[in-house]
Parts: C-alpha cells; sequence; structure tokens
C-alpha cells in the first residue's frame, strides 16, 4: 500500500529502568531517565544522527510531580520536553506537557502525529519518566540531590506549550468530601460494583482478580524492564491477604495495586514516510498507527453502573472500526491494569477474552509487577507492542491505556503493515457518551437505604474507614462514610453489598450505620 508522504510512523522506541538494588545504581534524575530512554529510542531507530537533526517537535508526559501528585525535595526540571532535548542535542520548534493520566502517551501521540501528518514538523519525541523509587530511596538516607534546572523556550525561539492538568470532571466535591482522593479508593468502588452485578462472594471474586493477574507476573518476570526481580505468583498468592500482602482497600490486598515507586522511562520517535527514508532509517523499524481513540467517562457518582466503564468499550470500538479489524485480528494486547476492575471491563467484559487467552492482555507485565510508570506506563506498552510486531510483519497488535480513577480511555491498534494516518477519534464518541443518562443524586442523603458499593480502606493494615454509595428507599443514590469501630468490625465480618443501611446527612459528608 502507497501512503502519503507526510504520513506519521513509529521508527524507533527505547526504555530504561534503574533499580535500586543494581551495582550501576546512582540516582538518575527524571530528566535524565527520560533522556536515556530517548537516547534509546534514537539508537533503535538504525540512524540516530539522521534521525536526530529533523527532530523539531518534542514532547513529555507528565510526572506524578508534575501532576501535583507527589512533591519532590530535589527540586525538577521546570521545562522538562526541553531538558531532555538539551541533554540530545536536539533544538526544537515546538514542546508540550501532556495532560495528566495514563491515556496521555496516546493523546501526545495524536498530537505529534498530526503535526507531521500536516506537514509542520518531519519528526517528533516523545517520552517520561518517574524516579519515585530513587526518591524514597535517597530521602529515607537523608541524602540529597540537586535536580532543579531551567530552559528558556524563548532563548532557542521554541512554542512552549502546557496543556495543563485536565482534572475537570474527573471527582466531584462531593466524592472528595466523603474519603475517595487516592485511587486505590475510587478503584475499590468501582470493583466491588461489578462483583455486586456478578453476584460473587468475597472469596469468590478475589479469585477471580487472582486469576486475571496471576498471568501477568509471569510475562512481567520475563521483562528486562521491569521495575524490580519479578517471581511468578499464582492466584492464590496474589488474592490471599498475608503478611506480606497486606489490604490497601477492599478488595485490594498490596498484589493487586499498582506498583507506583519505580524509576522507569520510555520513549518514542515518530517521523514522516519522507523524512524517514531521507534518514536511511530502515523500513523494517516501521511500525504504523492503524486505528485510535480517546474518551472520558462521568465522574464516579454520575455513572449509572459505577462498576461499568461505556467509555473505555466506546473507545476500543472505535479503534478496531477505524482499522477495519477485531480483537480476533491482534496477536498481542496491552490492557492498562493498575487494578484488576479496568482489565475487567475493556479485555473479559467489553471483548470476551479470557484471562488466559494465550496471547496475553499484557506485553510488560502490567502495572503491579512491571511497574506503575505513573502518567507514562503506557508508553512502555507501546515501545514493547513495536519491538513485538516487529518480529511478526503484518501481525496486529492493541494498547488500551487508561487514566483517572476509570475516567478516560485511550485504544490504539498498531502493525507494520502501511497505512494512512487515522488520526485519533473523540469528539463523535463522547458525543453519545454525554447524551447517556447520569445516575440520578439524592436532594437530601437522609433515610433507609442499601449499599450498592463500598470499600474499607487502611492505613498500614489496620481498617480505617468504609465508604458506601447505595441507593435511598425513597429514591436516588447517596454516598456515605463512617469510622466507627462497630461500623467497621461489621463491614468486615459480613458483606457489605446490599445490607441496608440508615443515612444521615451532615455539613460536610454524610454518615451512615448498618441497618
Amino acid at each position: 500500500m502507497q501512503v502519503p508522504d507526510t504520513t506519521p510512523v513509529i521508527v524507533g522506541v527505547g526504555q530504561y529502568v534503574e533499580r535500586i538494588d543494581a551495582p550501576d545504581y546512582v540516582g538518575l534524575s527524571f530528566a535524565e531517565l527520560s533522556a536515556r530512554a530517548a537516547a534509546a529510542a534514537l539508537i533503535d531507530c538504525g540512524a540516530m544522527a539522521e534521525v536526530a537533526t529533523q527532530i523539531k517537535a518534542v514532547g513529555a508526559v507528565r510526572t506524578f510531580e508534575e501532576s501535583g501528585a507527589m512533591q519532590v525535595p530535589f527540586g525538577r526540571a521546570e521545562y522538562m520536553p526541553l531538558a531532555v532535548a538539551r541533554r540530545l542535542g536536539i533544538t526544537p520548534a515546538v514542546a508540550i506537557l501532556e495532560k495528566v493520566g495514563g491515556q496521555s502517551p496516546l493523546a501526545l501521540m495524536a498530537d505529534l502525529g498530526n503535526r507531521i501528518a500536516r506537514g509542520e514538523v518531519p519528526a517528533a519525541l516523545m517520552f517520561g519518566s518517574e524516579a519515585i523509587s530513587t526518591v524514597r530511596h535517597l530521602t529515607s538516607k537523608d541524602e540529597s540531590r540537586d535536580w532543579a534546572e531551567r530552559d528558556d523556550p524563548n532563548a532557542i525561539g521554541c512554542e512552549w506549550i502546557d496543556k495543563g492538568m485536565g482534572f475537570e470532571g474527573t471527582l466531584s466535591a462531593l466524592s472528595i468530601a466523603h474519603g475517595i482522593r487516592a485511587p486505590v479508593t475510587a478503584y475499590a468502588l468501582c470493583e466491588n460494583a461489578r462483583r455486586a452485578r456478578l453476584g460473587l462472594s468475597r472469596g469468590d471474586y478475589a479469585m477471580e482478580m487472582g486469576r486475571l493477574f496471576a498471568p501477568f507476573t509471569q510475562v512481567a518476570a520475563d521483562n528486562p524492564y521491569s521495575s524490580a526481580q519479578i517471581v511468578p505468583m499464582s492466584a492464590e498468592e496474589i488474592a490471599t491477604p498475608s503478611e506480606r500482602n497486606r489490604m490497601i482497600a477492599d478488595p485490594y490486598p498490596l498484589k493487586l495495586v499498582s506498583r507506583d515507586q519505580v524509576n522507569q522511562a520510555a520513549a518514542v520517535v515518530l517521523m514522516s514516510v519522507q523524512a524517514a527514508r531521507a534518514a536511511s532509517v530502515p523500513e523494517d523499524r516501521w511500525v504504523y498507527l492503524h486505528g485510535a481513540a480517546l474518551a472520558n467517562e462521568r465522574e464516579i457518582l454520575d455513572r449509572p453502573d459505577i462498576g461499568g466503564y461505556p467509555a473505555a468499550n466506546a473507545a476500543i470500538a472505535s479503534a478496531f472500526a477505524t482499522a477495519g479489524k477485531q480483537a480476533a485480528d491482534m496477536q498481542a494486547f496491552d490492557f492498562y491494569s493498575c487494578f484488576p476492575v479496568p482489565v475487567f471491563n475493556a479485555a473479559i467484559d467489553g471483548l470476551g477474552l479470557a484471562p488466559d487467552d494465550p496471547r496475553g492482555l499484557t506485553v510488560t507485565g502490567g502495572l503491579p509487577y512491571f511497574g506503575g510508570a505513573g502518567n507514562n506506563y503506557s508508553m512502555h506498552a507501546f515501545a514493547t507492542m513495536a519491538e513485538l510486531l516487529r518480529k511478526a510483519p503484518g501481525s496486529f497488535g492493541m494498547v488500551g491505556l487508561n487514566g483517572g480513577f476509570q475516567s478516560k480511555y485511550g485504544a490504539a491498534v498498531l502493525s507494520t503493515t502501511p497505512h494512512d494516518w487515522p488520526g485519533c477519534e473523540s469528539a463523535g464518541i463522547q458525543a453519545t457518551l454525554d447524551a447517556a443518562p447520569k445516575a440520578a443524586l439524592a436532594a437530601v442523603s437522609e433515610g433507609c437505604g442499601r449499599i450498592g458499593t463500598y470499600t474499607v480502606t487502611y492505613a498500614k493494615g489496620v481498617p480505617e474507614q468504609v465508604i458506601v454509595i447505595g441507593e435511598l428507599e425513597t429514591g436516588g443514590r447517596f454516598i456515605a462514610t463512617s469510622r466507627d469501630a462497630d461500623v467497621l468490625a461489621a463491614a468486615l465480618s459480613d458483606d457489605p453489598l446490599g445490607r441496608a443501611v440508615s443515612v444521615v446527612p451532615g455539613e460536610k459528608r454524610n454518615r451512615f450505620t448498618f441497618a
């Protein structure tokens, strides 16, 4: 197939990991990690110098610190994309800092790809990193570093684009007031809502989660870029709470939770077909985007089914439709796996795949085992997928990206088979999703009701708080919380799903007791 000269293609991918127990560990900064991965991506092109001179756009995925999720005491690169570009000797015409969320690698790829397709730039470099493991390691030893640096985009004639955080619509003030702040809390509520829909007991559902993620541990164990040395685990080991697998938030013990303590980076080089040929990049390195889509989900309390993920299903369906493919045509998948529920929703419930599908549901090993490299995780998935597809020319792979609290989903279909640039569908999907009715919230959360979903959050293994969402007998959804010892004990001893409660409104948050 002949494609236009301006068609963007992936020509280079790179990854880097720094383990604190490695003999060559030095404690690289976020910018240094990204630069290592970006250098690897340039080398992967097979024509590093020729490609680097053509890169006129660079983009970075936000670190956790840049997302406001943590504070790093060592300072940081004020213009991360430029700090990395400078290390590589690249002077870009445009530099982009993408929005927050696990969907951001696809959003950034779409932006940079569109610029190439329009003929604005011949090549682009995208990257991201996390150095949380090093930050915690050094601070625990009272060591310090100076990671502060500042580049001036105006001094090099570079257009600077900061897309902002992009938190709009992810969590309401009402959700936050009732303790839904950390991702594990929100996902636990989604997970138990799915369990309620399926009618499974706590024990049976725990084993379902274990069976889903057990194959991921084997992939992570075989991946040289995993954040730590991983030993494959059985479903029972993953799902059963123990001293080394303490509860974090019902239904999640530690081994079902994304591992954020990582030092990982990944990068992707995009070029136009014309630029790639001019740089003598071998065509066996080229990987084409065949279909892509991004969609946003409603805020948790507005979702009719808190355990579902219509945005994920819609984005995946759109990407497949654009590519003219379906799940059966894929040789490999990577589903964003911070917790089980987004994988269940996208792969199992959405596409009808089985946890033990011989193709696997991850190419990296997943966030709890390979490493939860923040917003940048799926950059690793893109890099690994590209390497796999090159080994099987003509095959197809799908990457599913998840952001927020099952708030944003992206899907991408890739192959070495030539294809026109498809762009990234969004507006049409979003209009359909937004037209669906919202859940009806009670004007006043007071009276008798039943629990539709819940979680018990823990602090260092000790039960701390119960959060419940349900329906009042008089109609309308409520949310309520309790830290009462008797209520906590009752939530732990008997399954709260479907149980009757009495809800009392408060000035800032609603309280409940079991009826």
